[in-house]
């Protein structure tokens, strides 16, 4: 039984997958003369800071000011794409009752995303995230914290909810998230098929189970802890 989760959130608890992938492609032909193909996002986006992004796109490493201005165009970009596509933009299947289950049985759990602050911000108001965690103990991309795969990000988190990684569950999406998970010691990762098909997770010896939403996931290997 495990006693805490953590959630990625972009193609995780919001399914905004194919928003990011949209606005890294009509962005990445500002910067060169073609777009992002789905294999370059598949390996060089996903779970990414957007200076390891923009690395990749400009071919040489940005300075900090360079990042925070492309960076921040893109973002704008994509959290206006969220604005105008109002029907898709909610939480997964299963989230709300999944965390509102975690709530009242008072199971730790935060969110560790490579989501930079003004996108964290717009997703505790856009999906009002205080209902279910402290938002204070949400780890995001603040600049200190390398991108997935590096396992930081969840040691991190673990660390934030007075856990092992080992004694933590945690819901990935991206290939380089769950290589980060792993490599973190998380004691067992869920993959959730929000774009990707669930065969490409098989192949994954680290992925304890595969999900399609979140009432797929068994509440009974969270450990119960007492009312505080």
């Amino acid at each position: 039984m495990y006693k805490g989760i953590i959630f990625d959130f972009n193609g995780t608890l919001f399914w905004d997958s194919k928003l990011h992938l949209e606005a890294w492609r009509e962005f990445s032909t500002r910067v060169r003369p073609y777009a992002f193909t789905d294999a370059e996002m598949r390996k060089y986006m996903f779970g990414r800071t957007n200076e390891d992004i923009l690395t990749y796109l400009l071919g040489k490493k940005p300075d900090a000011e360079l990042v925070k201005k492309l960076g921040g165009e893109k973002e704008a970009l994509y959290r206006e794409q969220c604005r105008r596509d109002k029907e898709n933009t909610h939480l997964a299947v299963g989230a709300v009752e999944f965390l509102d289950y975690l709530k009242e049985n008072n199971i730790p759990r935060t969110i560790a995303t490579m989501s930079e602050k003004d996108n964290v911000d717009f997703f505790i108001e856009t999906f009002e995230l205080e209902k279910w965690f402290d938002i204070n103990k949400i780890v995001y991309a603040d600049g200190t914290i390398p991108g997935k795969p590096s396992p930081d990000i969840y040691i991190k988190a673990a660390k934030i909810l007075n856990l092992e990684p080992k004694e933590c569950v945690v819901v990935e999406d991206a290939l380089s998230g769950i290589e980060a998970a792993a490599k973190a010691g998380a004691g067992k990762i869920i993959a959730i098929a929000s774009m990707e098909s669930p065969d490409l997770y098989k192949k994954i010896p680290e992925v304890s189970e595969i999900i399609h939403d979140f009432s797929e996931i068994d509440t009974k290997i969270f450990s119960k802890k007492s009312p505080v």
